[in-house]
């Protein structure tokens, strides 16, 4: 009966450090999931743009000599077409851009003229804002044109945040040579994004705030652009509606669309 007892109590004591390897291991590969910057930062950007994403957006503008507001409808499908129209006010009403894979057009109705926007000059302020036509209308790819590093584990405000860097893959077409992201863990909110120039210096950072319900999904509604050399200066963003993963109409992209034919 010893004998019995001692083989049964070997096969429970099997049993159980297995299972203790299993979920060791489990563990460490959740853990390293966790930890994939490539997989943090392709969230970040479903979260934000999804697939396609259509909606009206209102820009605010403010400088040390003047402030004004735009309102404007975009259309997006990642990662080759964005179109934008401004609506209001009526002294800027129907300008437009669009942008089809590498290629970016800006109309201007005053003058009813279309004007091709060269790659040098996507790092270039959109409408006197502090984005860039390249932040706009989305040139680079963030997921296929970087490669991605998670550097810290921080805490911003007592919440875990996720630090990760991502830098430009040496035959990108890109115009940041580095972004630094910082993302809430418990949820993946993208709490802020800091773009550096190709020396290392922080030339402007985006800061995300007050998350809402938007079309079924948890959003940051605020977006405030800050450059480093103009502190007084900040552009802030606010989605006033969006629709995700619905189809858009092909004719949309189009230098005929753009020109409001």
């Amino acid at each position: 009966m010893l004998i019995i007892q001692k083989g049964r109590d070997l096969r429970i004591i099997t049993v159980v450090c297995c299972f203790t390897f299993f979920c060791f291991n489990t563990s460490i590969s959740l853990a390293a999931k966790e930890l994939d910057a490539r997989e943090i930062v392709s969230k970040v950007e479903k979260k934000l743009w999804s697939n396609t994403s259509q909606g009206r957006y209102e820009m605010t503008i403010t400088t040390a000599y003047w402030k004004r507001t735009l309102k404007m409808k975009v259309w997006m499908q990642r990662p080759e077409k964005s179109f934008i129209r401004i609506l209001s006010p009526a002294k800027e009403a129907g300008v437009g851009s669009l942008r089809v894979r590498d290629e970016m057009w800006n109309y201007l109705p005053k003058v009813e003229r279309t004007v091709k926007v060269p790659p040098s000059m996507m790092l270039q302020a959109w409408m006197g804002s502090d984005f860039t036509n390249d932040d706009l209308v989305k040139e680079s790819s963030m997921i296929d044109d970087y490669t991605h590093e998670l550097i810290a584990d921080e805490k911003i405000k007592s919440e875990p945040v996720y630090q990760v860097k991502s830098v430009p893959k040496p035959n990108a077409a890109v115009v940041w040579g580095k972004l630094i992201y910082h993302v809430r863990k418990s949820d993946l909110m993208p709490l802020s994004f800091d773009y550096y120039d190709e020396r290392g210096r922080l030339i402007k950072s985006l800061i995300f705030s007050d998350v809402r319900e938007m079309d079924g999904r948890q959003l940051p509604n605020r977006w405030e652009m800050r450059s480093t050399d103009k502190p007084e200066n900040s552009t802030v963003i606010r989605l006033s509606e969006i629709k995700f993963d619905r189809s858009i109409e092909a004719n949309i992209f189009t230098l005929r669309n753009l020109r409001g034919r």
